[in-house]
């Protein structure tokens, strides 16, 4: 890990032959990286000396200045390929990585069920929480952002039998009141999805991701975990800020979805 900070790599579904997604509305397509890329991309990391780690141990190695090259591996929303392709990929290469699972999304098709989340965690990984229900936080009242963030806490610790100590917020939407009810819930950070190197100066409550997407070919993987060229990245999302400020959640996405298809 360099001093000047850590990337913190964003995934969700791998995808694998004969296997449907686990989402079929417009544009999530891009977000499902094939397993033969994402095994690429940790052969890099492993044939050049870096390390990738969970959430937790990132944090705990940016706090004491660690300079060994690294990244975080995170996985959002809990698909089954996490458990079935992700973590035998990242086994092999004696990595870690954050899975950050949506509580109502367990034992829907697709998306791993209670015991497999178990098994995971068994395996070693970090399990982190991805909210209740998908739902934007910022778009929420005090009530439903608590029940999303700290009731969904609760019940992955149910589940796991251990404490969640991190969470990602859905579609990236985060803001003030979004960070202070994850440290009264008991979380040690969270993580957004602004493209940033993450310093030991950074808020812990305020991490940026940055996205690997299925057209992330590997001179790019690169470069993003070198933290090169994240301007570019941070530029288009400016963009998409401003469109969802103007237009509000629930009009952009709509919009998205009628030009992606």
């Amino acid at each position: 890990m360099a001093q000047r900070g850590v990337v913190f790599l964003m995934y969700h579904e791998l995808a694998l032959p004969g296997r449907p997604h686990c989402r079929a509305e417009a544009g999530y397509s891009r977000y499902v990286v094939s397993d033969s890329d994402f095994r690429s991309q940790m052969r890099w990391l492993r044939e050049n000396g870096w390390r990738a780690r969970s959430v937790g141990e990132t944090i705990a190695c940016m706090s004491h200045q660690e300079e060994l090259p690294g990244v975080a591996v995170t996985f959002d929303d809990g698909s089954e390929s996490d458990l079935v392709a992700a973590a035998p990929i990242l086994r092999e290469a004696e990595y870690n990585a954050t899975f950050y699972i949506t509580v109502a999304f367990l034992g829907r098709p697709g998306y791993m069920t209670a015991a497999q989340v178990r098994e995971l965690g068994a395996l070693g990984f970090e399990i982190g929480c991805h909210s209740m229900t998908h739902a934007y936080l910022t778009d929420l009242d005090e009530r439903g952002r608590r029940s999303e963030i700290a009731d969904a806490k609760a019940q992955l610790e149910d589940i796991l039998g251990k404490p969640i100590e991190h969470f990602a917020c859905p579609g990236g939407r985060w803001d003030a009141r979004v960070a202070q009810i994850a440290r009264t819930a008991g979380y040690h950070s969270v993580v957004n999805s602004r493209a940033r190197i993450n310093t030991p100066s950074t808020d812990a409550f305020a991490l940026g991701r940055v996205t690997i997407l299925r057209h992330t070919r590997l001179p790019a993987f690169q470069e993003i975990c070198r933290g090169d060229g994240l301007w570019e990245i941070q530029l288009r999302d400016r963009m998409r800020d401003t469109a969802k400020r103007i237009l509000g959640n629930s009009l952009y996405d709509r919009s998205r979805a009628l030009l992606l298809r």
